[in-house]
């Protein structure tokens, strides 16, 4: 009986960590996202995360500016924001042509919508490579999310999942 009492625990925990570990991502998601927004002269709200060619001295820049506001709040150790930091510019420099390839298929969507005859076979051709294009994204963000995991304290990402939580209620207007 006592082994079937821990296995609840032991979901729970495995959960509280998945739990997390996607809020940890989140984070880092979020500093990805505003770095690719800064191409083109555009800002952080007016473009979108796919617009216009970016400056990889831009992306470096904004993302030492979004680390050093991560570190003051989690009160980052010397140790940890070594660790960190290749940790998140290489995940954006990963990502970045990945990118490049949805802004691709984004135009030749566009263009199949516009013909003169709609093509299905493209247009399935298209959506499966978008389907490859979003896993291989997703298993390199997951990658870099566990490395983050890994460098802070289980009171560091508790902290960041509170305030994560607090910025879903913001956008949820609740």
């Amino acid at each position: 009986m006592d082994a079937q009492d821990s296995k609840p625990d032991n979901r729970r925990k495995l959960f509280k960590r998945a739990a997390i570990a996607t809020l940890i991502g989140g984070i880092a998601a979020g500093i990805g996202f505003k770095a690719y927004a800064q191409g083109d002269g555009c800002g952080w709200h007016r473009c979108g995360h796919a617009a216009g060619s970016l400056d990889p001295a831009a992306i470096d820049q904004h993302l030492d500016r979004a680390l050093k506001h991560l570190y003051v709040e989690i009160d980052a150790t010397e140790e940890q924001k070594q660790k960190l930091e290749p940790i998140v510019k290489q995940a954006a420099k990963d990502l970045l042509p990945l990118r490049d390839k949805a802004r691709a298929a984004r135009k030749q969507g566009i263009e199949l919508l516009g013909a003169e005859r709609i093509d299905r076979g493209a247009i399935e051709t298209l959506r499966a490579e978008q389907i490859q294009l979003a896993e291989q994204a997703s298993k390199r963000f997951t990658q870099a999310l566990a490395d983050v995991a890994d460098v802070l304290t289980p009171a560091q990402r508790k902290q960041i999942a509170e305030r994560m939580e607090s910025f879903g209620r913001r956008w949820r207007h609740g």
